[in-house]
């Protein structure tokens, strides 16, 4: 009778639970607990599903670096409590019943958190079946994953060199960003008044990465990003004007909200186009693969609520011949970054992938971080993603207060207006 009611309480506890009965020794779902730290500078908030099952847990990155307190509310107050009780392998299920779960779904803080929680439980699925997750995924298509490295200044000798020096590390991808005297530039420290000038970029930017091409020779890609910046028509005459650079890729010519011109960008010259960070649904790329309007998909795991709807984008991308180029700066945590390189090797569609230098601090709170050698990275054979989470290691490294991160955003324009970052 104890068992029986005992086993009553739990069913009663459990807010969302299936219709069906769990497999046999299934983990279950004890809590959900939500971690902020800041050992690469930037606010990492990371997310450990646990079980009933000793030792059994799953990692994820819920991080927003400008929203980071809000994704955590979400979090702690409503997605962790409807995981209780519930089979961890039921991944589908769950991430269904936390999407709908909000009624008005989606956005950027509601999909970082159903991210975070989805790459836990795909982290914990791979570690019950003993396998690293790019298995799950499909196995590997390749050894590991080509990445790009940032370099960025003002003079095209300075930058030549800099590209140089990565390639000599193994770097085949770099991405150069070029100062702007005077303003405000993306990617570089600022040289000026802190606001932006899209006449002084368009005048400027393009000569130098034609120069930079010029001294460095074809052996290298390199890549461009002018961080949603321009109007359309200031992005038809930035693609026109860096043709002869010969990029890789120019990313985010555009914003989101402005995605419908890219059919026109791509009549306006050769330059291969990318873009997708700051989406934060992946239906915003079908439009962009159907039209076949770009070439690189930007996806960032954790704003697209994870990897069961990435991986399902991925797949799409390789139907429509676009390539992947994820987002992996330092704002992405190693779990996310793991979760990355699983889908890098396990996708035909696979491009690039961005690459971050991780401080000594963070490689110290993440013991297993993925880090380049010889210009790619390559998953953890360990189960499930590879990466673990020192707890006790992110204490040392506390979280800066909320808006101090926000302040490189809060951009505007010579006539003082606010403009887009």
């Amino acid at each position: 009778m104890q068992q029986t009611a005992d086993h009553a309480s739990q069913r009663h506890a459990v807010l969302a639970e299936a219709p069906w009965a769990a497999p046999a020794g299934a983990a279950r779902i004890t809590r959900v607990r939500t971690f902020l730290c800041a050992p690469q500078g930037c606010p990492y908030l990371i997310v450990r599903v646990e079980t009933d099952q000793p030792g059994l847990y799953g990692l994820g990155c819920a991080s927003d670096p400008q929203r980071t307190l809000a994704v955590r509310a979400v979090l702690d107050g409503y997605l962790g409590p409807l995981l209780r009780g519930r089979d961890a392998g039921d991944i589908e299920d769950l991430h269904r019943l936390l999407l709908n779960s909000g009624y008005w779904r989606g956005g950027s803080i509601a999909n970082n958190a159903l991210g975070a929680i989805d790459v836990a439980l795909w982290d914990i699925k791979a570690k019950v079946a003993g396998l690293p997750l790019h298995s799950l995924l499909g196995g590997r298509a390749r050894h590991g994953a080509s990445a790009y490295t940032h370099v960025d200044g003002a003079d095209p000798g300075d930058l030549a060199d800099k590209v140089h020096a990565a390639v000599e590390a193994g770097y085949r991808h770099v991405r150069v960003q070029v100062a702007v005297p005077g303003v405000d530039t993306y990617g570089v420290a600022s040289t000026g008044s802190g606001a932006w000038d899209s006449a002084a970029y368009l005048h400027h930017v393009p000569p130098v990465l034609v120069d930079v091409r010029r001294r460095v020779g074809d052996a290298v890609e390199l890549l461009h990003d002018a961080h949603e910046r321009l109007t359309p028509a200031q992005a038809r005459q930035l693609v026109a004007a860096v043709t002869d650079a010969g990029l890789f890729f120019l990313e985010d010519a555009l914003a989101p909200e402005d995605s419908a011109y890219f059919g026109q960008l791509r009549a306006a010259g050769p330059v291969p186009l990318a873009v997708g960070e700051l989406y934060d649904d992946v239906s915003r790329f079908l439009p962009l693969l159907e039209q076949r309007a770009i070439d690189f998909a930007r996806v960032r795991i954790p704003t697209l609520g994870g990897l069961t709807p990435t991986r399902k984008l991925v797949a799409a991308c390789e139907l429509f011949g676009v390539r992947t180029a994820p987002h992996g700066p330092g704002d992405v945590s190693p779990v996310a970054q793991a979760a990355n390189v699983a889908l890098d090797v396990a996708s035909p569609a696979f491009g690039v992938q961005e690459a971050a230098r991780f401080h000594d601090a963070t490689l110290e709170v993440f013991p297993g971080a993925p880090v380049p050698q010889r210009g790619s990275l390559y998953p953890s054979a360990s189960p499930g993603l590879g990466v673990d989470f020192d707890e006790a290691a992110a204490r040392r490294y506390p979280a800066p207060p909320p808006l101090r991160h926000d302040r490189w955003a809060l951009l505007r324009g010579v006539d003082g207006a606010a403009h887009r970052p």
